[in-house]
């Protein structure tokens, strides 16, 4: 391609330069989509980024290509085409803005109130039609991660309180919440292990979710999830005690195709007695299976299918994928050594998010977002699919901000 006076085809968004990372969401300067977009680097990355794909364009159109060089043009093209065209979008968006302002600063008599409140209003609806633009072009921007579309096992476990069992029945509200939520998004959600609490809560529970980018919504839900309340029984319950109790969720990323193989020397299986609900074969057959990867010690539980077969057959994926899952997070924790940078998916041992029942608040602390009305929340609709984006938009500016800060270092010999 050299030999043509073209240039080596750039990543559009390099990862092993940056990670998805919330350890510096703190900072305010890029809010939101919009403000992200005004940034001058932002400008000057898309102005040759679209200044690359009419190059690239007028290339393609040569005689003197061979095949190799025919086929590369077009997959950069293709890479490049939606991010221009989001681009020039954006620019006549912005436009509109403009002139909408200007027209705005001359209707001022009270003649002209109603059309100055009719402009208001199309600025407002541009406002959001820019902020929307933004969205999908920094959608574009950010590559894909390889787990994106896969489906999940989505782990729940109680955590320890002194007192009540707060911690067990918020558990299981948020298995609760989980399943809602899948069935919301039209996700395929399969138990594969649910050990309930004496009193109607949740000690651990484990789901097979598989549907359409289920690791890309769910991704950012792994951590420790804490509560606030005043039990609904007990001695604190009549003197109107808040207790705090945690949970934790674990999200592994399951490809359809798990290269990973398991010597059968390497496993202890064990069968046991099936707890909780169920049916009549609950506590009279062993159909529960335990299986330990010895070399690791990593031990996975199936206990939902009658058939100690079936159960078998599930714990064994379970497995893979969780000793998949170590294979990636070595490989990531090698990438991001120099940066000692915790994945945001992995950060099981910090607080991400806070359920406040008495002040009927959910705060999400990696992002400082606050929202209101717990019950929508955890119903597992459009509340938590609310804040569900907004996580990943935050995610897709950090990935943004944090190459373009990359870039400027290095221009700048940092």
């Amino acid at each position: 391609l050299h030999n043509h006076g073209f240039w080596r085809p750039k990543p559009l968004l390099d990862t092993a330069r940056f990670t998805l990372s919330f350890n510096s969401w703190h900072r305010k300067s890029h809010q939101d989509s919009q403000a992200l977009w005004k940034h001058e680097a932002v400008q000057k990355y898309l102005e040759s980024l679209s200044k690359e794909y009419q190059q690239v364009s007028h290339q393609l159109s040569a005689h003197s290509l061979n095949d190799f060089e025919q086929r590369t043009l077009r997959r950069r093209c293709a890479d490049l085409s939606p991010i221009a065209a989001a681009f020039q979008e954006i620019k006549e968006a912005e436009r509109e803005v403009q002139e909408l302002e200007a027209m705005c600063t001359e209707l001022d008599s009270r003649d002209e109130k109603q059309l100055l409140h009719l402009a208001l209003e199309e600025k407002e609806s541009l406002d959001k039609k820019m902020n929307m633009l933004c969205r999908k072009l920094f959608q574009l921007l950010v590559p894909k991660e390889k787990y994106d579309r896969s489906p999940v096992i989505l782990e729940v476990t109680a955590g320890r309180t002194t007192g009540g069992d707060i911690c067990q029945q918020f558990t299981k509200e948020m298995f609760d919440m989980y399943q809602s939520y899948a069935d919301y998004k039209r996700w395929t959600f399969d138990i594969v292990n649910y050990t309930p609490a004496e009193i109607g809560g949740l000690h651990h529970a484990a789901a097979h979710i598989s549907g359409e980018n289920v690791y890309r919504h769910l991704k950012y839900e792994g951590g420790t999830h804490r509560v606030q309340r005043i039990p609904e029984t007990g001695m604190s319950s009549r003197m109107q005690r808040i207790h705090t109790g945690t949970m934790s969720v674990i999200v592994l990323p399951q490809p359809e195709e798990v290269d990973i193989k398991v010597d059968p020397k390497d496993l202890r299986i064990d069968t046991f007695r099936a707890k909780g609900a169920g049916g009549q074969h609950v506590n009279k057959t062993d159909s529960a299976v335990r299986i330990v990867h010895l070399p690791t010690g990593l031990a996975v539980e199936c206990q939902q299918e009658r058939s100690q077969q079936l159960n078998k057959e599930i714990a064994l994926r379970t497995l893979r994928a969780k000793l998949y899952q170590q294979v990636v997070e070595k490989q990531l924790s090698q990438e991001q050594s120099a940066r000692k940078q915790q994945l945001g998916t992995r950060a099981q041992s910090e607080r991400i998010r806070t359920y406040n029942f008495t002040q009927d608040r959910v705060t999400d602390h990696r992002i400082s977002y606050d929202a209101r009305n717990i019950k929508e929340i955890l119903s597992g609709k459009e509340a938590l699919d609310k804040l569900i984006n907004r996580l990943l938009e935050f995610a897709e500016i950090e990935a943004v901000t944090q190459y373009l800060e990359n870039l400027q270092a290095l221009e700048g010999g940092g």
